[in-house]
């Protein structure tokens, strides 16, 4: 293979010579090439199912395999090669499992909680369609702010995680990247909504899952006794001691907060309200429920490993420093492709999602007249964002970072919009307070960039007068008041 020289930085800021795995050509028409074929599918296949209801819920008609595949590319993006390996490089085994639970749980949260839902609110297509029911207009928009900038930041991230894994591989501008995926991803989701989604879906998570195992079998047989728990008790011992304390505050942080995230994501409502029937639903939520935890517990895994190897590998890049050592043309043609599906797959989701709330619930903000065409409207609104999200991507910013912000939002919403569910007594002043204060407390310890400090430690006190376990515990401490200081002003009510 021929290779191209490029000057590196290292995670230390030393400047070094490194190669690219593929040239810039062969990425970008692998990277073209792919976008296309989902595009012309999604295209093609949405054509004959046209109208609103295909658009939103697809037509309440989706079938077990389909569900099911859908729900699992939905829920895996591009983030799994990111996120859970560095998270794992300081986090430890607890911060792997809290990370792959908290994916996972919806699922089976979603399996109760959905089918309330489908019973008491047959023809609804959004969670906060109910919501609007539930609490006053308020709440309601609050939470619908709260919900479109969740996933807004979400396809920030995706997009950036994929440009960012393409520049590693063959020195891509970012730009380039964001742009092509964007363009061809919003030309068959906003055509053929729901079910152009759900049908990529399927054909994603096929080749996610295939090329998913051609990484397992490749990294457990060619690294050997390296790839192993033994490995890491050797040369990374803390990370699997259970004296370590950010194995359980880690644990906990990753667990409340994508858990919490994936509770208000609207696609997987959406596919909630598309499920042919409660026992598809029930069935496909299941599924998803188990291949997604293995497939983030090795992912995760990889990041032990990358870190017990070199100390001083880069976080973010854990998994690929493993597969790519050897600069294989054919496995950095895999990750491609790889990365592709995965983010293709979540972005079409998030789009849609967005636009569906747009189309259902903005109504009950914006007084239009009767004429304003809300699909169109939503059309509009999803290229706007579309056009900062791609602002946002072509700057690389940490995608856990990105990913961790979002979270903090969702962890002051979560208790109290789904304790309303059960709850009646629960009123929409009481609601909002508790919301709010879970933020602004949730803000104040929420770290900066490199962890070091925050709002309230570090920058309105010195970090020096609070004890050791809060300057090294801000991400945990942030999402847990975020989460449950609501609770505490309930019951002060």
């Amino acid at each position: 293979m021929d290779k191209i020289t490029k000057v590196c930085l290292s995670k230390d800021n030393v400047v070094y010579l490194c190669d690219f795995f593929v040239s810039q050509t062969t990425s970008l028409t692998l990277v073209i090439v792919i976008s296309l074929i989902f595009t012309l599918l999604g295209l093609v296949y949405s054509k004959k199912y046209q109208g609103l209801n295909n658009y939103l819920i697809a037509n309440r008609n989706v079938g077990f395999f389909s569900l099911s595949t859908s729900l699992v590319a939905s829920a895996l993006g591009a983030w799994i090669l990111f996120g859970p390996a560095s998270a794992a490089t300081w986090g430890g085994i607890g911060a792997v499992i809290g990370y792959a639970l908290g994916t996972a749980f919806p699922m089976i949260f979603l399996i109760y909680l959905g089918k309330k839902i489908r019973i008491e609110f047959p023809k609804g297509s959004t969670l906060i369609e109910f919501l609007r029911k539930r609490f006053g207009k308020s709440l309601f928009k609050l939470i619908l702010l709260m919900t479109i900038f969740y996933m807004f930041i979400f396809l920030c991230a995706e997009v950036t995680a994929v440009s960012i894994l393409i520049k590693y591989i063959s020195g891509t501008s970012l730009w380039i990247t964001a742009l092509i995926i964007l363009v061809t991803t919003l030309a068959y989701t906003l055509y053929g909504g729901l079910r152009a989604s759900i049908f990529t879906d399927v054909i994603q998570s096929i080749v996610i899952l295939i090329l998913f195992l051609i990484s397992v079998i490749y990294l457990t047989s060619y690294m050997g006794d390296q790839f192993s728990f033994k490995f890491i008790a050797d040369k990374s011992p803390r990370l699997l001691s259970s004296s370590y304390l950010a194995n359980y505050t880690a644990g906990l942080t990753f667990f409340i907060a994508v858990a919490a995230t994936n509770l208000f994501h609207q696609g997987n409502w959406q596919r909630v309200y598309a499920a042919k029937n409660n026992d598809v639903l029930k069935k496909s939520l299941l599924i998803a429920f188990i291949a997604i935890i293995p497939i983030v517990l090795f992912m995760g895994f990889s990041g032990l490993v990358a870190v017990s190897v070199d100390p001083k590998v880069i976080p973010d890049l854990g998994f690929f420093t493993l597969l790519l050592k050897d600069q294989s043309e054919f496995l950095s043609l895999i990750i491609i492709i790889l990365g592709l599906s995965l983010t293709i797959s979540t972005v079409d989701t998030l789009v849609n999602a967005i636009s569906s709330l747009v189309i259902v619930d903005a109504k009950a903000i914006f007084k239009f007249s009767k004429n304003t065409d809300y699909l169109k409207l939503s059309k509009y609104f999803i290229i706007a964002l579309s056009l900062v999200a791609f602002m946002v991507a072509s700057k690389g910013f940490s995608v856990l970072y990105l990913f961790l912000l979002a979270d903090l939002f969702c962890c002051a919403f979560v208790l109290t919009v789904f304790y309303s569910f059960y709850n009646k007594k629960l009123n929409e002043k009481t609601a909002y307070i508790s919301i709010i204060v879970g933020l602004i407390g949730g803000f104040l310890l929420f770290p900066v960039p490199d962890f070091s400090k925050s709002l309230f430690v570090g920058i309105i006190l010195p970090a020096e007068i609070f004890p050791a376990f809060v300057s090294q515990s801000l991400l945990f401490l942030s999402f847990l008041i975020a989460t449950f200081i609501p609770i505490a002003f309930w019951k002060l009510r």
